[in-house]
């Protein structure tokens, strides 16, 4: 069975940092991101990472703050999130993509599996 455990959530002060984790049982993945939704928002994509690492795409809004990695050995992806603002506030969500490509998708519906979400809240 396959299931991704997100863990690393939590409340914080505006300008703190924390790391996100998701680490896959079951199987491995090609690709792995991260989104994430706000009360009264769609789900969107934060950070996406395919293959060993090499290929990694950050969405506008936390580029130069957070940073995706992964490690194989352990079929984990974290997700550091540095200088947290308000704005980051959302619960976040790992997704899995078994299909590997030379790019990291942005559209939730390409990604194959989910993880059940972590609260991030950042107060100011």
């Amino acid at each position: 069975q396959v299931q991704l455990a997100e863990s690393g959530g939590g409340l914080v002060q505006a300008g703190d940092s924390l790391t996100l984790s998701c680490t896959a049982s079951g199987r491995t993945f090609a690709g792995m991101g991260w989104f994430r939704q706000a009360p009264g928002k769609e789900r969107e994509f934060v950070s996406g990472i395919m293959g060993n690492g090499g290929i990694t795409k950050y969405a506008d809004s936390v580029k130069g703050r957070f940073t995706i990695s992964r490690d194989n050995a352990k079929n984990t992806v974290y997700l550091q999130m540095n200088s947290l603002q308000p704005v980051d506030t959302a619960v976040y969500y790992c997704a899995a993509r078994i299909v590997f490509g030379f790019r990291v998708n942005v559209d939730a519906r390409e990604y194959d599996s989910w993880g059940q979400g972590t609260q991030v809240t950042v107060s100011s």
